[in-house]
């Protein structure tokens, strides 16, 4: 059930960071591309998770949740750098931050 709610969390997240991405891209289209990658990783690696061995769908959760991380940190970084202001990126962050939690529980 977590593994299917988490799923789910990853797709809310990629489209409340779709309106972000270009207005990240205009200052810094690295960091916007970084951050787009990252994100479809967490998806992705939520997706083969779930179909995986119990081996191999922990360490696709572990993949997941370190892309995670790393969108949080991109979108952060947009941020910091004033590409973004705070209140933009609250929505992304929370549903990046449930679903690493998530993510988190279901690796530990």
């Amino acid at each position: 059930m977590a593994a299917l709610q988490v799923a789910e969390l990853s797709f809310e997240m990629i489209e409340a960071l779709r309106p972000l991405i270009p207005r990240i891209k205009r200052s810094d289209r690295s960091l916007a591309d970084q951050l787009t990658r990252a994100a479809t990783s967490v998806a992705l690696n939520i997706a083969e998770g779930d179909m995986s061995d119990p081996g191999n769908r922990k360490a696709r959760f572990f993949t997941a949740a370190g892309s995670a991380n790393e969108s949080l940190a991109a979108l952060r970084a947009a941020v910091a750098w004033g590409y973004l202001g705070g209140r933009d990126a609250e929505a992304a962050s929370s549903l990046l931050r449930r679903v690493i939690a998530i993510l988190w529980k279901l690796t530990h």
